[in-house]
């Protein structure tokens, strides 16, 4: 018998730490003893169960059989399983059935693990198709050394599951929300982020290039993914996303939380440039001031979070002319003359075509992903002649993004 006080102390102690549910851990604690007991007195196949009584500290066990219609399982005689055992045994040999001709094989007879109906009806009148019957088996305390190593090894599995189940459901609905966290520790480019009961991974292809983490370093993120699968990374964070920087205005203008300004598209090149196109259908509210905020303080407050990227706040319209001027800025087109279906072509000052065209390209091409059009940037005093880095097309790309 189990000293149960102890025990009881035991179990609550290990949920507390793990932030589990006392069950969960009992749970994980009978499906051990099962585990042991099987390995120790019982067949491979069989379904052990086990039940601890934590009023009285009394163990039980029992063996379960599912109750089956000879008509839904195969029966091999011993022959045959001799020469399946044998045809697995051959390596490189497997048996190809032709395309279309497969079919998913119904589950083997384990006199182990099933029970015809039949038999089931002399033990249950009343029993049916698809229910489990147990059947009590002899209490034992005495465990061997491997089935104890496999108590313990299915303990911290149960655990594990038990605990990972728990905080995914804690971060179910938390996608799209930004959070705090801390760098643990660095892995093949991949970054791990301390959260509290959770660790969050930043993939290489999230971090904000030329960005340097260092471990104990708190920092937000924006929650791209929440994971159920065990076998990926459960809880998947960003800083290059765009929506992380959509965010970050959300919390730093109260005029885009509580709906008076929109955020209508954004587009970012991680680390360089973010431009955002802001619109408010409210009277009296400039929109881009309400994101700049007095003396800049509150694009600066995102600004700092995002070492230093640079950004560009424009006024939405619904007008696709306006927009697209708006979108050039800091650059002032004089003219903009719609060719055909989203595609339109921008006259400015010739001493404003390198700030309308930007770096490399990178101001047209950014208007084009903002706008959904493709942009030819032109100088006003050589309307015939294509610029180099002029011609940005509308692609759309997962670092674009409407709101």
């Amino acid at each position: 018998m189990f000293e149960i006080k102890e025990l009881g102390r035991a179990l609550k102690q290990v949920a507390d730490e793990k932030g589990l549910a006392p069950e969960k851990v009992l749970e994980a604690v009978e499906a051990a003893l099962a585990a042991a007991y099987k390995k120790e007195y019982k067949e491979k196949g069989e379904i052990i169960r086990a039940k601890l009584d934590l009023q009285t500290g009394e163990m039980n066990f029992w063996q379960v059989k599912l109750v089956v219609d000879p008509s839904e399982v195969r029966i091999i005689s011993d022959e045959e399983l001799l020469a399946e055992v044998e045809a697995e045994k051959e390596k490189g040999k497997e048996k190809e059935i032709p395309s279309g001709e497969e079919e998913k094989k119904i589950p083997r007879y384990n006199p182990e693990r099933h029970i015809f109906l039949e038999d089931a009806q002399k033990i249950k009148k009343d029993v049916q198709l698809g229910e489990e019957l147990i059947f009590p088996l002899e209490v034992r305390e005495d465990f061997g050394r491997i089935a104890a190593q496999i108590a313990r090894q299915t303990i911290v599995q149960k655990l594990r599951d038990s605990e990972r189940e728990s905080v995914i459901k804690e971060w179910q609905g938390k996608e799209g929300t930004i959070i705090s966290g801390i760098i643990q520790r660095f892995d093949r480019g991949n970054v791990y982020i301390d959260l509290g009961r959770a660790t969050g991974v930043m993939f290489a292809n999230e971090t904000i290039p030329g960005e340097h983490y260092r471990m104990g370093e708190r920092l937000r993120f924006f929650v791209l993914s929440v994971q159920e699968d065990a076998r990926l990374p459960g809880i998947v964070l960003s800083r290059s996303h765009p929506r992380f920087v959509s965010k970050l205005f959300e919390m730093e203008v109260p005029e885009i939380a509580d709906g008076t300004v929109e955020i209508k598209a954004i587009t970012r090149e991680a680390g360089n440039r973010t431009k955002l196109a802001v619109y408010s259908a409210t009277e009296g509210v400039d929109p881009i001031g309400a994101c700049v905020g007095q003396r800049g303080t509150r694009v600066m407050a995102v600004n700092n979070e995002l070492g230093q990227e640079k950004i560009d706040i424009v006024e939405w319209d619904e007008n696709p002319e306006k927009f697209i001027v708006n979108s050039l800025s800091p650059a002032k087109p004089e003219s903009v003359e719609i060719l055909g279906p989203r595609e339109a072509r921008v006259y400015v000052p010739e001493d404003q075509l390198s700030l309308a065209i930007g770096r490399g390209g990178q101001n047209v091409r950014m208007s084009a992903k903002l706008t959904g059009w493709r942009i030819d940037v032109r100088s006003k005093n050589r309307p015939d002649e294509v610029q180099d880095g002029g011609v940005a097309e509308a692609v759309a790309d997962e670092e674009s993004e409407e709101e």
